[in-house]
């Protein structure tokens, strides 16, 4: 293996311009050429690929999103897309391919393998919802983003004395959710994975009232539903002042944090390790704080689930 390219896909993760400068230094440091694949899968249809020095990847480890970009293909669903991505692989002389995203980019990474080039995954994505690996590049940064918003909103909560309903990202997965309430001290914590029952949450709050507590914070997992209609339903109920607060894709960007910057750089750097190895179809995975290589099929067969010691957790402290 003598040239190796890199992709980010699907949505950007803060953490991911630190692999792609892992990917781009650990590969020259094995005297490889590394090339950068612009826009995802897109990019890789259109053959807008740029070819990557150490300089190239200098005083990026420290910013949010990604300098490759990223964008959703269509197209590369189709077998013809296929076809045209790795046609275009071979014409640039690309023996292999490290692709960082979340569960959609692997699907893709998966159909460059079946059709024979050699591919490896890094689990980049906020959502924390890829099986196999503890955790994700940029998850730490937007639980900690999500965090400051709270500490933030809690002020006001306290000076109002209101009860604040706060939606957080994680698609179908509630690990933002969950890290982030045991994080905040929030009341109560919404997510796919456990079933909610509104009078739980009226009474919790109505006990935190009686003894004197002047204000709550509840998160919601956007998989779960609305918080805007979970605050018009708790509002009927207790007849309080609510308000909700819709973080959205402020979670997904700002400067990395230490964590994630050494997960991506680890992350990465195996990623180039197991393409030398001659692995593909496989994803890179941190399990019990060490770094391995996770064969695409055995991650696929498993199923996200959040730590719901966490959750459960949460909930007793929260009494």
């Amino acid at each position: 293996m003598k040239r190796i390219a890199v992709l980010t896909s699907g949505g950007d993760s803060p953490g991911m311009n630190a692999a792609i400068r892992a990917v781009v230094r650990k590969g020259h440091h094995h005297g490889l050429e590394v090339w950068g694949v612009r826009r995802g899968y897109t990019g890789l249809i259109q053959g807008d690929m740029i070819e990557m020095s150490l300089g190239s990847v200098g005083d990026i480890i420290h910013r949010g999103g990604t300098i490759l970009h990223s964008a959703r293909s269509e197209e590369f669903k189709t077998a013809q897309g296929q076809e045209q991505a790795v046609a275009n692989l071979k014409q640039k002389g690309i023996d292999g391919l490290v692709v960082i995203g979340g569960d959609g980019s692997f699907r893709g990474a998966q159909k460059l393998t079946e059709r024979g080039f050699p591919t490896v995954g890094v689990p980049g994505t906020i959502d924390n919802d890829i099986p196999g690996t503890d955790f994700t590049i940029g998850f730490d940064t937007a639980v900690n983003t999500v965090i400051d918003c709270i500490d933030k909103i809690r002020d006001t909560a306290t000076s109002h004395e209101r009860t604040y309903i706060v939606e957080v990202m994680g698609r179908d997965a509630g690990d933002i959710a969950i890290w982030a309430g045991l994080a905040d001290g929030a009341e109560s914590i919404l997510i796919p994975e456990a079933p909610y029952q509104l009078d739980q949450i009226v009474e919790r709050l109505s006990r935190g009232s009686k003894r004197g507590k002047k204000h709550s914070i509840i998160i919601v997992a956007e998989g779960v539903g609305s918080a805007v209609e979970i605050g018009r339903q708790i509002k009927e109920k207790t007849g309080s002042e609510t308000r909700v607060t819709v973080l959205g894709h402020i979670q997904r960007g700002g400067s990395p944090t230490a964590h994630d910057r050494v997960l991506a750089s680890r992350m990465g750097a195996e990623a180039v390790d197991l393409l030398l190895q001659g692995k593909s179809d496989y994803m890179v995975a941190i399990q019990a704080n060490q770094i391995t290589g996770l064969p695409f099929e055995e991650a696929f067969a498993m199923k996200h689930q959040p730590d719901m010691s966490i959750y459960h957790l949460a909930e007793i402290l929260a009494i």
